[in-house]
Protein backbone atom coordinates (compact mmCIF):
# COMPACT_ATOMS: atom_id res chain seq x y z
CA UNK A 1 0.00 0.00 0.00
CA UNK A 2 1.57 3.70 -0.99
CA UNK A 3 1.09 6.29 1.53
CA UNK A 4 2.70 8.80 -0.94
CA UNK A 5 0.64 12.03 -0.65
CA UNK A 6 -0.93 13.89 -3.40
CA UNK A 7 1.42 16.43 -3.29
CA UNK A 8 4.59 14.05 -3.41
CA UNK A 9 2.88 12.70 -6.50
CA UNK A 10 2.31 15.99 -8.34
CA UNK A 11 6.00 16.31 -7.89
CA UNK A 12 7.32 13.30 -8.96
CA UNK A 13 5.15 13.16 -12.38
CA UNK A 14 6.05 17.01 -13.50
CA UNK A 15 9.80 16.63 -13.09
CA UNK A 16 9.51 12.61 -15.15
CA UNK A 17 6.81 14.47 -16.96
CA UNK A 18 8.61 17.57 -17.82
CA UNK A 19 12.06 15.89 -18.30
CA UNK A 20 9.93 13.56 -20.87
CA UNK A 21 9.09 16.70 -22.57
CA UNK A 22 12.59 17.63 -23.17
CA UNK A 23 13.78 14.65 -24.57
CA UNK A 24 11.00 13.67 -26.40
CA UNK A 25 10.11 17.23 -28.03
CA UNK A 26 13.81 17.30 -28.94
CA UNK A 27 16.03 14.63 -29.01
CA UNK A 28 13.17 11.27 -30.08
CA UNK A 29 11.23 13.55 -32.67
CA UNK A 30 13.01 13.34 -35.64
CA UNK A 31 13.58 16.08 -38.15
CA UNK A 32 10.91 14.87 -41.16
CA UNK A 33 8.28 14.61 -38.18
CA UNK A 34 9.11 18.51 -36.83
CA UNK A 35 9.16 19.73 -40.53
CA UNK A 36 6.23 18.23 -41.95
CA UNK A 37 3.54 17.67 -38.82
CA UNK A 38 2.19 21.55 -38.97
CA UNK A 39 1.71 20.56 -43.15
CA UNK A 40 -2.23 20.51 -43.98
CA UNK A 41 -3.58 17.61 -44.94
CA UNK A 42 -2.76 13.53 -43.92
CA UNK A 43 1.15 14.35 -44.74
CA UNK A 44 0.82 16.64 -41.62
CA UNK A 45 -1.33 14.79 -39.44
CA UNK A 46 0.50 11.88 -39.97
CA UNK A 47 3.97 12.99 -39.50
CA UNK A 48 2.30 14.77 -35.97
CA UNK A 49 0.68 11.23 -34.95
CA UNK A 50 4.21 9.82 -35.23
CA UNK A 51 6.17 12.21 -33.09
CA UNK A 52 2.97 12.43 -30.78
CA UNK A 53 2.68 8.46 -30.28
CA UNK A 54 6.98 8.49 -29.24
CA UNK A 55 6.07 11.73 -27.47
CA UNK A 56 3.25 10.28 -25.47
CA UNK A 57 6.02 6.35 -25.54
CA UNK A 58 8.50 8.86 -23.74
CA UNK A 59 6.50 10.25 -21.48
CA UNK A 60 5.25 6.48 -20.11
CA UNK A 61 8.49 5.73 -19.91
CA UNK A 62 9.62 8.33 -18.37
CA UNK A 63 6.27 7.58 -15.81
CA UNK A 64 6.69 4.06 -15.00
CA UNK A 65 10.40 4.12 -13.89
CA UNK A 66 9.75 7.55 -11.56
CA UNK A 67 6.69 4.97 -10.10
CA UNK A 68 8.82 2.17 -9.92
CA UNK A 69 11.84 3.92 -8.31
CA UNK A 70 10.12 5.97 -6.33
CA UNK A 71 7.14 3.08 -5.24
CA UNK A 72 4.53 6.61 -5.53
CA UNK A 73 1.58 4.27 -6.09
CA UNK A 74 0.21 6.08 -9.36
CA UNK A 75 -2.58 4.54 -10.88
CA UNK A 76 -2.59 2.98 -14.60
CA UNK A 77 -5.94 4.36 -15.06
CA UNK A 78 -5.07 7.77 -13.93
CA UNK A 79 -1.32 7.14 -16.03
CA UNK A 80 -3.73 6.61 -18.81
CA UNK A 81 -5.84 9.46 -18.84
CA UNK A 82 -3.05 11.89 -18.31
CA UNK A 83 -1.08 10.32 -20.97
CA UNK A 84 -4.29 10.71 -23.66
CA UNK A 85 -4.92 14.49 -22.21
CA UNK A 86 -1.11 15.09 -23.15
CA UNK A 87 -1.37 13.37 -26.17
CA UNK A 88 -4.57 14.93 -27.33
CA UNK A 89 -3.25 18.43 -26.48
CA UNK A 90 0.24 17.81 -27.86
CA UNK A 91 -0.83 16.96 -30.83
CA UNK A 92 -3.26 19.74 -31.91
CA UNK A 93 -1.01 22.56 -30.60
CA UNK A 94 1.33 20.69 -32.84
CA UNK A 95 -0.38 21.13 -35.69
CA UNK A 96 0.46 24.60 -35.60
CA UNK A 97 -2.91 26.25 -36.85
CA UNK A 98 -5.12 25.93 -33.51
CA UNK A 99 -1.88 27.52 -31.51
CA UNK A 100 -1.49 30.61 -34.16
CA UNK A 101 -5.57 30.57 -34.08
CA UNK A 102 -5.36 30.67 -30.14
CA UNK A 103 -2.65 33.40 -29.98
CA UNK A 104 -4.41 35.84 -32.57
CA UNK A 105 -7.58 35.53 -30.43
CA UNK A 106 -5.95 36.18 -27.30
CA UNK A 107 -3.91 39.30 -28.95
CA UNK A 108 -0.92 37.57 -29.03
CA UNK A 109 -0.65 37.28 -32.44
CA UNK A 110 2.20 39.48 -32.89
CA UNK A 111 4.39 37.32 -30.51
CA UNK A 112 3.34 34.44 -32.33
CA UNK A 113 4.99 35.78 -35.31
CA UNK A 114 8.68 37.21 -33.63
CA UNK A 115 11.69 35.90 -34.99
CA UNK A 116 9.61 34.17 -37.91
CA UNK A 117 11.01 34.97 -41.72
CA UNK A 118 9.05 38.03 -43.06
CA UNK A 119 7.01 36.90 -45.99
CA UNK A 120 8.89 35.85 -49.21
CA UNK A 121 12.36 36.07 -47.45
CA UNK A 122 14.10 33.33 -45.29
CA UNK A 123 16.34 35.72 -43.19
CA UNK A 124 15.75 34.28 -39.66
CA UNK A 125 15.66 30.60 -39.41
CA UNK A 126 15.90 29.96 -35.87
CA UNK A 127 14.40 27.83 -32.73
CA UNK A 128 14.29 31.66 -30.86
CA UNK A 129 10.85 32.64 -32.30
CA UNK A 130 7.60 33.69 -30.64
CA UNK A 131 5.60 30.67 -31.92
CA UNK A 132 8.19 28.44 -30.41
CA UNK A 133 7.96 30.46 -27.19
CA UNK A 134 4.49 29.90 -26.77
CA UNK A 135 4.27 26.35 -27.93
CA UNK A 136 6.44 25.13 -25.55
CA UNK A 137 4.80 26.99 -22.83
CA UNK A 138 1.55 25.36 -23.79
CA UNK A 139 2.96 21.69 -23.81
CA UNK A 140 4.13 22.84 -20.60
CA UNK A 141 0.75 23.54 -19.11
CA UNK A 142 -1.45 21.08 -21.01
CA UNK A 143 1.00 18.20 -21.45
CA UNK A 144 3.28 18.39 -18.13
CA UNK A 145 1.14 20.53 -15.65
CA UNK A 146 -2.59 18.73 -16.32
CA UNK A 147 -1.60 15.48 -16.27
CA UNK A 148 0.44 16.05 -13.38
CA UNK A 149 -2.53 17.16 -11.53
CA UNK A 150 -4.57 14.05 -12.74
CA UNK A 151 -1.87 12.09 -11.36
CA UNK A 152 -1.58 13.18 -7.82
CA UNK A 153 -5.09 12.17 -6.86
CA UNK A 154 -5.39 8.38 -5.86
CA UNK A 155 -2.89 6.51 -4.85
CA UNK A 156 -3.31 2.48 -5.23
CA UNK A 157 -4.50 0.89 -2.27
CA UNK A 158 -6.21 3.68 -0.47
CA UNK A 159 -9.89 3.40 0.30
CA UNK A 160 -12.42 6.32 -0.51
CA UNK A 161 -9.88 7.98 -3.54
CA UNK A 162 -10.54 7.73 -7.31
Amino acid sequence: MSHTSPAARAALATVALHAAHAVADHWVQTDQQARRKGLPGSEGRRACAAHVASYVATQALALYAANRVTGAGIRPGRAALALAVSAVTHYVADRRTPLRRFAEATGLGGFYALGQPREGRDDNPSLGTGAYALDQSWHLATSVLVPALILAGGARGRAGRA
